[in-house]
């Protein structure tokens, strides 16, 4: 009795594993950017983020000081690497190409930003990134003074000096134009045979 209750467990673990196999090697679930969320997907995927953060975050004060100098360089920070899928002062009007492509949408932090979040929690999502999002890990790019510093820009980012505002103000989420194409090789002419 034990023992075949044992086997029908084990067969339907692997009935349910084999049918979770077939779903993935036919294609049935969409890996495409542009489609909408699976069921629970969006609560798995929070539910995972906030016990990371509470666990995982640092719940250190930022090393990095609150000076106008340490604002301006957490701005230009986010020129270089941010705006282009978080967007601008200038709010969704500056949204970039790629922030329309990209699923889930990025938040647009000049109209919704993080200042509620400790700086910690907003360290930890630079330097690790978030998982089923476009968010990337920045602790191969950028040092932790750097991220830090971004983390210091982004909590106060709704109280800036007016130099700080104004350098907030004139930030862009342009992408660079490309590098413009190479000419291409003179072909020799040479008879064929």
């Amino acid at each position: 009795m034990i023992k075949s209750f044992i086997l029908g467990i084990i067969v339907a673990i692997l009935a349910i594993a084999a049918s979770i196999y077939l779903v993935l090697a036919k294609g049935v679930i969409p890996a495409g950017a542009d489609s909408g969320p699976l069921p629970l997907e969006h609560w798995a995927s929070r539910l995972s983020l906030h016990a990371a953060l509470a666990s995982e975050a640092p719940k250190t004060p930022n090393p990095v000081a609150l000076t106008d100098a340490n604002l301006i360089a957490g701005i230009q920070l986010y020129g270089q690497h941010c705006a282009i899928c978080h967007g601008t002062a200038a709010g969704d009007a500056s949204t970039s190409p790629v922030a329309k492509g990209e699923y889930p949408k990025p938040p647009q932090l000049g109209t919704d930003g993080v200042e509620d979040d400790p700086e910690g929690v907003t360290y930890w999502k630079i330097d690790h990134g978030i998982r089923w999002t476009g968010m990337p890990s920045w602790k191969a790019t950028l040092s932790d003074q750097q991220m830090w510093t971004l983390a210091l820009f982004l909590k106060h980012m709704d109280k800036l000096s007016p130099a700080a505002e104004q350098a907030w103000q004139a930030v862009t989420n342009t992408p660079p134009a490309p590098a413009p194409s190479p000419a291409p090789p003179a072909s020799s002419s040479s008879p064929s045979s």
